[in-house]
């Protein structure tokens, strides 16, 4: 929903005379019914059947948001945000239950609703252009004598946005012996080791997803703003729209582990697979299980970190739908906002960071119904948020699908039990949500 507040002045005359222009952008509201959106309330159950059949088959839990024409059609927790202690599954009586108030660890998803947001309101601003090369922000971003591939001094931040930068998809900056002399589990330390990343291939050449490339937009914003990305988005975003839990570092910003969701059961041990400094052991929650990010950033990185909830996540959506404000703050400008989610050049399922449904490559992700302008992210820890202007439509399906035991710890000690459920694998849950459309 993109409102327009055309204004022409013909002529002011008298002197010291002004025009004050206050634009209220729309709010969300919940739908009295959904049939009164053009939804229907008994297909709208076989979302609400298979989500609790799965969580009764061992699923985590979930919560799931819908939002069309600017109502809310349904806010819906699921499961457990908690039913694990390490690999003990807890007794129903102290197991945690999932509300509509809990905090998931978005995991990728920080990509978008605070880096992006972010440069979206520095673009917007006239702070930062996508076109400027990263060089300008980050004085030691240079090559090395000893680099086989060459070429920073020329990439721009429209090449980490678009993920075709060069980098390789997780140089473990917090694991010694994957990392070497580029270790780091010091945020400032990790900051030069960014820095001096080595390229693996030529910018623009092909799209590699790569968190360093966020991990650089976060240094850029802060950079540019003399604040940290967390501290950032908090005054200038999430204040303004009204969130009050969405944040970085739960833990440390007044909230128990109780509000959050949990995620994997051992710490990043993957069920003792995986070891390296000072990793953590115990079941996560309330910290963000991204090892980058907790490690090596202090749980504030581009990249990954942010917690939120579903209504929170629709607020955010909802002003993307609305073009770039909400109630009466206005966070971006709407062609800041649509050179952001115009198709990329390199590749047709991404736009400027942000995933997005094109002709075909993301039913997956938002189903096969989803309008090719549809834009969202997938955070690693289950989460995806689909945002489709064309039918003025968010879906925000956030999961902790993570909270659950390895399927083989030496086979792929990265498959949890939960990723194998419809539930975690999104496309069904969008599928029968746009199916309950008129």
């Amino acid at each position: 929903m993109v409102i327009q507040n055309p204004l022409k002045v013909v002529s002011v005359t008298i002197d010291g005379s002004y025009i004050n222009e206050n634009t209220t952008y729309p709010k969300l509201i919940k739908a009295s019914r959904p049939e009164n959106v053009g939804f229907s309330s008994e297909k709208l159950a076989k979302v609400d059947r298979l989500i609790n059949s799965e969580v009764a088959a061992g699923f985590p839990g979930a919560a799931l948001i819908v939002v069309k024409d600017g109502k809310i059609i349904k806010n819906t927790a699921y499961g457990y945000a908690k039913k694990y202690e390490n690999n003990i599954l807890l007794p129903e009586n102290k197991r945690e239950k999932m509300t509509v108030n809990t905090m998931f660890d978005l995991a990728s998803n920080t990509k978008m609703y605070a880096t992006n947001f972010a440069l979206q309101k520095l673009v917007s601003d006239g702070k930062i252009n996508v076109d400027d090369l990263v060089t300008k922000y980050i004085l030691d971003f240079k090559d090395s004598e000893d680099d086989v591939v060459k070429g920073k001094s020329n990439i721009r931040i429209r090449d980490l946005l678009n993920h075709c930068a060069g980098f390789t998809p997780d140089p473990q900056y917090f694991n010694q012996a994957v990392a070497k002399d580029m270790f780091s589990q010091e945020k400032e330390t990790t900051l030069k080791m960014l820095a001096k990343t080595q390229l693996t291939y030529e910018a623009g050449t092909k799209v590699l997803y790569s968190d360093v490339d966020y991990m650089l937009l976060g240094s850029i914003i802060e950079n540019i703003t003399g604040m940290t990305e967390d501290k950032y988005v908090n005054e200038n975003i999430y204040k303004p729209l009204g969130l009050n839990r969405t944040t970085f570092n739960p833990l440390k910003n007044g909230f128990s582990k109780k509000d959050c969701a949990a995620t994997e059961l051992n710490g990043n041990t993957r069920d003792g697979v995986i070891n390296f400094p000072n990793i953590r052991t115990y079941t996560l929650q309330g910290e963000v299980h991204d090892e980058k990010a907790y490690y090596s950033m202090g749980g504030v990185s581009g990249h990954a970190g942010l917690f939120s909830t579903t209504y929170d996540m629709a607020i955010l959506a909802q002003t993307v739908l609305n073009g770039g404000g909400y109630g009466v703050a206005k966070i971006f400008d709407k062609n800041t906002l649509d050179k952001f989610t115009k198709t990329s050049d390199i590749s047709p399922n991404y736009g400027l960071g942000w995933d997005k449904a094109g002709d075909s490559g993301k039913a997956w992700e938002f189903g096969p119904y989803a309008s090719s302008e549809t834009i969202g992210h997938t955070g690693w820890t289950g989460t995806v948020t689909c945002i489709d202007p064309v039918n003025d439509m968010a879906i925000i399906l956030l999961t902790n699908k993570k909270h659950s035991q390895l399927i083989d710890r030496t086979e792929n000690p990265n498959r949890f039990k939960g990723d194998i459920f419809e539930t975690g694998q999104y496309g069904i849950v969008m599928s029968l949500i746009y199916e309950a459309l008129y």
